[in-house]
């Protein structure tokens, strides 16, 4: 798969709803309400973070939903590339990018996410062929600002701006022209998930698919 190819997947991805669920398990019996529950509310694009051990077994649960599509986060090493696709993700999502970790995505057809938070970063994977980036960590980098400063002399790259993007402050990032959507935490906190609370994620899921 070549870059520019995965790049149009993981738009198609991106647009499919304005948030994408940054999300993580502890436990993988809650993955497969967790993912109904999100999907349900209008958010069928998933990402799994590799911050648990059970992460991989998490994606496994959640691949088979009906209408969710998930993928994995926090991807660091070639390794965990194989690892996720083995666990049945469709696409991943890195904080930032290393030659390595792209090309063992692109020679497994992986879609790509890959991390940027400078001018230089951003032009780099651009020029490799990314044209989807995910802006990371979006409000300790300067937030909507720093993304219309990027945006300005660099219009070909959209962005998904993760890092600090809450309920409150996403309207405004998805007001921006270069915005692709959004990937948040807020719509599956912690709290509710160990709580087993599937019916306040799914409306949060509402919220968050109606900005």
């Amino acid at each position: 798969m070549t870059p520019q190819s995965a790049s149009e997947r993981t738009e198609k991805l991106c647009r499919l709803a304005p948030v994408i669920p940054v999300i993580t398990i502890h436990d993988p019996k809650d993955a497969k309400p967790l993912a109904e529950a999100l999907v349900a509310g209008g958010l069928p694009v998933l990402e799994v973070t590799l911050r648990t051990p059970a992460a991989l077994e998490a994606i496994r649960e959640m691949a088979g939903i009906e209408g969710g599509r998930v993928g994995v986060g926090s991807l660091l090493t070639p390794e965990q590339v194989t690892e996720a696709m083995n666990a049945g993700a469709t696409f991943g999502v890195s904080p930032g990018a290393t030659e390595k970790l792209l090309t063992a995505a692109e020679q497994a057809g992986l879609p790509m996410l890959p991390g940027a938070a400078t001018a230089t970063e951003a032009m780099v994977l651009l020029e490799r062929g990314y044209r989807v980036q995910k802006f990371f960590p979006a409000e300790a980098s300067g937030g909507v600002k720093a993304i219309k400063g990027i945006g300005a002399p660099i219009p070909g790259i959209l962005f998904c701006p993760t890092g600090g993007v809450t309920a409150e402050n996403a309207a405004d990032y998805l007001a921006l022209d270069n915005i692709a959507c959004v990937g948040g935490s807020w719509v599956c906190p912690e709290k509710l998930i160990a709580a087993g609370d599937w019916k306040a994620i799914e409306e949060l899921a509402r919220g968050a698919a109606a900005l």
